[in-house]
């Protein structure tokens, strides 16, 4: 039987032993979607708590626009050219709007890379696209700090002055946030490093309510939610895409209930319930352009932990084209390898800030606590490969057949999307 998993830009058949008895894991079909400029459209006309956008350029002197950056397949060709020709139409010049990718703390997008996240050279000649850097404190303002957990509050200066703000995203499960898009593009997306490292501290990372598609009493979520209500005035797109990456949703309006109406639509499409546990699961990092890093692969490996009988095998395909990742993630991986998992834990639990990029890492001790983790991926060399911290597997037919022989069951979890599905053990679930 085979099997096709999303790995890199062209994805990859799994060619699965006779032996193995798949439990495929994957989302239901969405409805009919219609033109997905159709869809744009609409949900611009008919926001979700909020004037329609038409409206909402009137008498603004300037806007702003943000983007998720190039690790999120958002389909920015659909809908920034019929924002920007709604803001220039109703007097706003070109020049006044910026479109402002939300970086976070990840490298910038620049050349043909940056060409491929916009999707419309239109957008490139028209208006300025400018990267946002975490690291430059002069590009901030400083609203202060939250009042529920003290989270200092910094956020990119062309977003804060804009008369008009605007965030667009991919609504998806987030291992640590719940849902992304929405109030996550503005923070961590435009914010400074404070606020940022903040967020990924232990104190949030390690509390059981940060988790994927959790928004009760998620802590990062709830503090999300007060920035953006201390930023003031501000609106957002939100959009959910199909596994071939097409528009099938799309709600506009007020940044907090419009991402809620996203999330509402996707919930029953990526939160499967399943009613048995295995002891072999098999996934994904969700191809490109989610696999291009080692880094961005933990999420795959935590977000079916729910499924997986304790002590069991995770087994996980990713294209890691890019390598491990940044440089600092690098060093919270020897870290770990040097120190080991228990002490390297031991060393995060008293930083008010996190190191930048060591919660990748942190977040990587929950699989490895669950059971054994192996990887493969033909992209990342020998030495990086060591960094890891899993077991690496030359071929993935063969690691499944030494897992069903090593567990003694033939029964296997097969995810092919990765992190865009999230699977729950429920007693009651469908049984997979």
């Amino acid at each position: 039987m085979t099997i096709h998993l999303l790995y890199g830009r062209d994805g990859l058949a799994l060619n699965l032993p006779r032996e193995a008895r798949p439990h495929m894991i994957e989302k239901p079909s969405f409805p009919p979607a219609g033109r997905p400029e159709a869809l744009i459209a609409s949900a611009l006309a008919q926001p979700v708590g909020g004037k329609p956008l038409s409206e909402l350029v009137r008498g603004r002197q300037s806007a702003c626009i943000l983007i998720c950056d190039i690790t999120r397949p958002v389909p920015n060709h659909l809908f920034l050219r019929p924002m920007i020709e709604t803001m220039t139409a109703a007097g706003i010049p070109a020049d006044r709007i910026t479109v402002l990718i939300a970086t976070g703390l990840h490298r910038p997008n620049e050349g043909a890379e940056l060409e491929e996240l916009v999707g419309d050279p239109w957008v490139l000649a028209n208006v300025r696209v400018e990267n946002h850097f975490a690291q430059r404190d002069e590009d901030h303002v400083d609203l202060g700090i939250t009042k529920g957990r003290s989270v200092p509050v910094k956020l990119d200066r062309r977003l804060v002055d804009a008369d008009l703000r605007i965030a667009t995203g991919l609504v998806e499960p987030h291992f640590m946030a719940g849902y992304s898009g929405g109030r996550k593009v503005v923070a961590p997306g435009v914010a400074g490093h404070e606020t940022i490292r903040t967020f990924h501290s232990a104190r949030f990372m390690e509390d059981v309510a940060a988790r994927e598609c959790n928004l009760t009493g998620n802590p990062l979520h709830e503090e999300q939610l007060e920035i953006v209500r201390m930023l003031g005035e501000v609106y957002a797109l939100n959009t959910v895409i199909d596994d071939k990456r097409q528009l099938v949703f799309a709600s506009f309006g007020e940044i907090i209930e419009s991402h809620l109406a996203a999330v509402e639509f996707v919930r029953g499409f990526t939160e499967i319930p399943v009613a048995r546990r295995f002891k072999t699961v098999v996934t994904s990092a969700a191809g490109y352009p989610l696999d291009q890093t080692y880094y961005q692969t933990v999420k795959g490996m935590v977000t079916p932990l729910d499924i997986l009988e304790p002590g069991g095998t995770l087994i996980i395909a990713s294209g890691c084209k890019e390598g491990i990742g940044s440089r600092h993630f690098r060093e919270a991986q020897e870290r770990l390898i040097a120190l080991g998992p228990d002490a390297f834990l031991a060393t995060l639990v008293a930083k008010t800030l996190a190191d930048v990029d060591e919660w990748q890492t942190e977040k990587q001790l929950k699989p490895m606590r669950a059971g054994r983790v192996q990887l493969f991926t033909d992209g990342l060399s020998e030495a990086d490969a060591a960094l890891t911290g899993v077991e690496r597997v030359g071929d993935l037919t063969s690691a499944i057949s030494a897992a069903i022989a090593y567990h003694g069951d033939p029964d296997i979890a097969v995810i092919p999307e990765g992190p865009y599905v999230v699977p729950i053990y429920h007693s009651n679930g469908v049984a997979a």
